[in-house]
Order: structure tokens, then C-alpha cells, then sequence
């Protein structure tokens, strides 16, 4: 055989060699981890929400392969059921043990944050904060910083932080996509209603154009408006619609402008003046109506233009007509309302509904509560008994006090102030009785205070008027008269056995009228109740009381809110000027109405007046007004803030006391 035919014939046993079938190798088995297994059956019940199966899967896999490398995983899904069935305490503790056990693992940021939300779900608002901080500062990032920013958003809302809520709404605004943004915007929305103006400021200067800075804008412009700063307010609005035409909430402010123009249109220079001119109370009306009229005069001298004007309506001393009365001031477009004196609650209801200032003369309890436009320039009460109280206990070093009332409304007013005082001032009240205000005799109540009175019982008043009936037969007897004779050793005897009064008091305050204080005081002299200091109200500021008991009226104390005789120049040019206009002496009424009229005169006649809630404004600021009752200003609430007077009678006249 050839070379080439042995060539041939082995490539031919090549060729069948190479297509003869091969012989298959048995496959290789692949392992499948058991707890992937698990893992995945327990995912699929987890994506279809059959939880409580699911959780039996992922508890099971814990259990079986605590150091599988799904066990974190499982233990995350585990904490997500728990919340899901509304188990938080459950779900705690899956998200804690996770952190714990698996520091290392990245769904710890997860759970971080799910602990956030688990709180805040619990109600536990400040535990959620606390916890979020925490969460900020182990610099997570992505969604969970921006899920982070909006619980602690929501949490400090649900606890009454609009300021920290919508700084962290804007935090998460800034770190969020697009989607999300319209959400987050709506929440600032939300949170922003409470806030102030500083911190509205402080947002918009942060934001700068972005949103939600219009929405702020616009809001600041309605705080104003709602505290009634209006110059601000329209300003601000207005700005807002230059800024942000397209707003939805242009429409809002440009009406919201027309109404605050509307408030603009009143009679700057028109006061209205509420007293009782005729009825019950008709004299201290006209009083009121001098020192008034004489402050119009005074300011009207000095030239200023525009000139003020009065309008003045007579109340009857009626609580009805004294509403109506401020419903046609307020059609008459007055700027502010001076008075009443009697029937000042029904006037300040109606004018704080119409929004118009009003300074009421008046000791009615509260008045200045009704609202921020009512206010009271009239000493109260309590001011006397404060201004009484503070200097003789800090002044005169007196400790121990009694009081001797009369029993009406009055008496038991003060009583009960003075006594409520002087245990403030770490005082003692060691006797209190009344009096009936019908008696012109007041024996009794003295001999009480001061332990003479003594009650005789019934069986001892039943032996006297049969001593009385034997009376005739006693006398008509010689022997009997002469047995009844008694010797000046046994009278002596018997006026030693008296007992004396008992005074273990520095003071005695009797908050009464001088026509029976001045009754009462000599009264006192009579039962050995002397060398005590007396003390009144400013009722006892009255010549009357001196003439009736001058005598025994010397020292004592009283304050006052306005006293003629001061050596304040202020005071004496309005007594001067006032008796050369009526030839006769003003008393307290006339000053207190004179001096509420020029602080509202001064007040409409300032240039950047424009609303009567600037005026309000303007008398809420008010600050030692120096006027004929000494210096006035007014606290946050529209109480009157005032220093009295305290006058001390020396021989016939009143002496003003150095408090100082």
C-alpha cells in the first residue's frame, strides 16, 4: 500500500472516528442555601401582603440562620410587618436589634429612620425629635435625610413649633426631587399660618424668590393685617403682587388691600365723648365734660391744624342707650371714644366689635379684658389698696392691721383687697368686723373689734325685767333704798373690774364714705382705740370728714389719683387754668377726663396716624404721659399704669406724702 492510500484511509478513520457519538458525563448537582430558600418564600408573601404569613417565614429564617447573610434583611422586613399590623413596640424592637446586632449592615440607616417614624406614630413627639437629631448626625443620606427633615417637620407641628417645623419642611424641600416638591410646599404652607413676622422674615430672607417664598410673603402681609398694623400690611401686599403676579394668592391680596383702605376712612380728628348728662349720674357727667372741653380749649390755643373736633353724646345713665349711643359715634366716623363713667361695659363691648378705640372712666371690674381696644384711665381698687398697703408696711414698718367695713358691695370690695394686701406684704389682719350701712350707732361693731362686746344670755335678760317689774316695790321701801347704797369704794371697785379694750392693731382701715367715716372715728377715741394710724379710701379726701372730726381725723391716710394742692407744675397750671375758667376747683373727675382727652388729642394729630389701630397702638405704647393726675401710661391689656397719691391730714387741710 501506498503512502498516499495509507493517508487517505487514516484521515477516513478520523473523520468516523470524530462523528461517533460522545458519552455523556453525569451533571454536577447545584446547592441552593436553604435559608435563600426560606428568605425568598417569605418575600413573596411579603410583596402579595399576606404579613402574618410572611412574618412566620422571616421568623423562622432568624431562627434557623441568626448569622445568614439575610438575616438583617429579614430582620428589617420583620420590623416593616410589625408597623404594618400597627405593633410599634414590636417593631422597636426589630429596628433596635438590627442597629445593634448589625452595625455594619446598610438597611441600619432604614431602621434608623423607621424608629423616627414608629415614635411619631406612637404620638411620642419629643422621643421622635431626639431620635431624628440623632439620625442627622450619622450623615445618612438620599431619601432617608429628606424623610428625616419631613418627621421632624411633623413632629414638631404636632407639638406647636410652626418655626422649627417649617425650617426642617424647608431643609427637606432642598434636598428633594422634583415630585416631591408640590407635597413638602403644601406642608410648608400649613406650618407657616402660626408663625410671627420676625420668623417670616428670617424664612423669606432664606428662600429668597423660591418657593414657597410668595406663600410666606403673602402671609406676612396678613399678620400685619391681623394685628392691625396696616401701613405695614399694604405694603407688604403689595409688594407681593409686584414679586409674584401668577401667585394663586394675588387675588386674595389685592382684596385684601381695598379692605385695609376701607379702615382708613374715618374722621382723624373727630373724638366722640360718652357721658351721662342727664339721669342718675348726671353730676359727675358734667363734671367730665369740663375737664374735657377745657382740654379742647388748651390744645385748640396751641394752634395745631388740623383742629379736633367733639362730637358728644349724653348716655342717660342708661346701659341700652349708652350701646346705641356708640353705634352713632361710630357712624359718625369718630376716631376715638372718651368715656363712659357708669355704664362702661356695654359701651366697650360695641366698641371693640366696630374696632374703635375708647378710654373708659370707670372702677368696673375687668373693663379692660373685653378687648385690645378698651381701655381704662381710672385708678381702681386695687390700686388704692396696693399704694395704701406697700407704704405703711414699708414705709412705717406696720405689721398687724384691723378693718372696719361697712356691709355693702363697696366695703366688702375693699375689705377683702386690703386683707388679701397686707398678707402679701407678710402682714397680719388680727380683727375684721362690719357694720350695717343704716345705722348712724356703731358701737357694737367697735366694741367687737376690740373685745367689749359681750352677748348676755337669755336666762340673765329674763331675770332683769322681773328686777325691772319689782322696780316700784323696791322703792317705795326705805330700808331697801338704804341697803341699796353703794359706797365710792365699791364703785371704784367695779369700774376696775371693767375690762379694757383690746388693741393689738398699728392700723385700722375703714374703706367708708366721710359721712360715716367721720361718725365712726370719734367713736373709736370713745372705746380707747387711739394712738393707731387711720386709713381710707380717696373717698376720704373730702373737706366733710375734717369738719365733722377733725379732732381725731389727724394723720390719718388716704391715696388719691389726683390732688389739687400738689407742687407738680402740671398741676397747678391745670387748677389754675380750670378755676379761671369755671371759678371753681376741679376734683378728680374733671383731672382724669381732661387728661384722657389731650393723650387722645396728641395722639389723632400725629402724622403717621392712619388707622384707628394705630391709635390703639399708639395709647398700647403709651408711656408716662405727663397730665394733671401725674404721669400715665397703659399696660399690654389697656389697664391703667399710675402712681397716686398719698395724703395725710394735718390740722385742716391734706398734706401730700413723700413715697419716695
Amino acid at each position: 500500500m501506498s503512502l498516499k492510500n495509507t493517508i487517505i484511509l487514516l484521515i477516513t478513520a478520523l473523520f468516523f472516528a470524530a462523528c461517533a457519538p460522545k458519552q455523556l458525563q453525569p451533571a454536577r448537582p447545584v446547592y441552593v442555601d436553604p435559608g435563600d430558600i426560606l428568605f425568598a418564600q417569605a418575600e413573596d408573601l411579603f410583596q402579595i401582603k399576606s404579613y402574618e404569613k410572611a412574618l412566620a417565614k422571616y421568623t423562622e429564617y432568624l431562627s434557623k440562620f441568626s448569622k445568614g447573610r439575610l438575616a438583617d434583611a429579614a430582620l428589617m422586613k420583620t420590623g416593616t410587618i410589625w408597623s404594618n399590623l400597627g405593633n410599634n413596640a414590636k417593631a422597636l424592637n426589630c429596628y433596635n436589634r438590627l442597629i445593634a446586632d448589625y452595625p455594619k449592615s446598610p438597611f441600619v440607616p432604614d431602621a434608623m429612620v423607621e424608629i423616627v417614624v414608629t415614635l411619631y406614630n406612637e404620638g411620642k413627639y419629643n422621643e421622635a425629635i431626639k431620635q431624628a437629631n440623632e439620625v442627622i448626625g450619622s450623615n445618612i443620606a438620599g431619601i432617608n435625610i429628606v424623610r428625616t427633615y419631613l418627621f421632624l417637620g411633623d413632629a414638631h407641628l404636632a407639638t406647636g413649633s410652626s418655626k422649627d417645623a417649617v425650617n426642617f419642611y424647608i431643609l427637606a424641600l432642598n434636598k428633594s426631587k422634583d415630585p416631591a416638591k408640590e407635597t413638602i410646599i403644601a406642608k410648608i404652607n400649613e406650618a407657616a399660618g402660626p408663625l410671627g413676622t420676625a420668623d417670616i422674615i428670617s424664612f423669606l430672607n432664606q428662600l429668597e424668590d423660591k418657593p414657597p417664598a410668595g406663600y410666606l410673603m403673602y402671609r406676612l402681609g396678613q399678620n400685619k393685617a391681623e394685628k392691625e398694623k396696616y401701613d405695614d400690611a399694604e405694603k407688604i401686599l403689595s409688594q407681593f403682587i409686584e414679586r409674584f403676579p401668577g401667585h394663586k394668592n394675588a387675588s386674595k391680596a389685592q382684596k385684601l388691600i381695598e379692605e385695609i383702605r376701607k379702615k382708613g376712612v374715618y374722621s382723624k380728628y373727630t373724638i366722640g365723648c360718652l357721658l351721662p348728662l342727664s339721669g342718675t349720674y348726671e353730676s359727675f357727667g358734667r363734671r367730665a365734660l369740663k375737664g374735657i372741653e377745657l382740654a379742647m380749649n388748651q390744645f385748640c390755643s396751641q394752634g395745631i391744624q388740623p383742629a379736633v373736633k367733639l362730637i358728644i353724646k349724653d348716655t342717660e345713665s342708661d346701659t341700652n342707650k349708652t350701646a346705641a349711643a356708640v353705634k352713632e359715634l361710630f357712624e359718625d366716623h369718630v376716631a376715638a371714644i372718651i368715656g363712659p363713667i357708669f355704664t362702661a361695659e356695654s359701651a366697650a363691648l360695641v366698641a371693640q366689635d366696630k374696632s374703635i378705640p375708647i378710654i373708659t372712666i370707670t372702677q368696673k371690674n375687668n373693663i379692660a379684658d373685653i378687648g385690645d381696644y378698651v381701655f381704662r384711665n381710672f385708678f381702681t381698687p386695687m390700686m388704692q389698696v396696693h399704694t395704701l398697703v406697700s407704704y405703711v408696711i414699708e414705709k412705717l414698718g406696720l405689721g398687724s392691721f384691723a378693718i372696719l367695713y361697712p356691709d355693702d358691695n363697696y366695703g366688702t370690695t375693699f375689705m377683702n383687697l386690703f386683707w388679701d394686701e397686707v398678707t402679701a406684704y407678710g402682714g397680719k389682719v388680727v380683727g375684721v368686723e362690719s357694720y350695717n350701712v343704716e345705722h348712724t350707732d356703731f358701737a357694737d361693731s367697735i366694741k367687737k373689734l376690740v373685745g367689749l362686746y359681750y352677748e348676755v344670755p337669755e336666762d340673765l335678760k329674763i331675770m332683769d325685767i322681773l328686777i325691772e317689774d319689782d322696780g316700784d316695790n323696791v322703792a317705795e321701801d326705805e330700808e331697801a333704798g338704804k341697803e341699796d347704797d353703794i359706797s365710792k369704794d365699791e364703785e371704784e371697785n367695779k369700774e376696775e373690774q371693767e375690762p379694757e379694750a383690746i388693741v393689738d392693731f398699728d392700723a385700722i382701715f375703714i374703706p367708708d364714705a366721710p359721712e360715716r367715716a367721720g361718725l365712726i372715728i370719734p367713736q373709736l377715741a370713745f372705746y380707747d382705740v387711739e394712738n393707731v394710724y387711720l386709713l381710707g379710701t380717696n373717698l376720704w379726701h373730702c373737706d366733710s370728714l375734717i369738719k365733722m372730726a377733725r379732732r381725731y381725723v389727724q394723720n390719718a391716710i388716704m391715696p388719691d389719683v389726683f390732688f389739687a394742692e400738689s407742687s407738680s407744675k402740671q398741676v397747678g397750671d391745670f387748677v389754675a387754668v380750670f378755676e379761671q375758667t369755671f371759678k371753681e376747683k376741679p376734683e378728680f373727675i374733671e383731672a382724669v377726663a381732661y387728661d384722657s382727652a389731650m393723650i387722645l388729642f396728641q395722639i389723632v394729630s400725629r402724622p403717621d396716624i392712619r388707622y384707628r389701630s394705630s391709635i390703639k397702638n399708639a395709647l398700647m405704647n403709651l408711656n408716662n404721659f405727663q397730665g394733671a393726675t401725674g404721669l400715665t401710661s397703659f399696660n399690654n391689656n389697656g389697664e391703667i399704669k399710675k402712681r397716686l397719691y398719698l395724703l395725710r391730714i394735718k390740722g385742716k387741710k391734706f398734706m401730700e406724702l413723700n413715697q419716695n
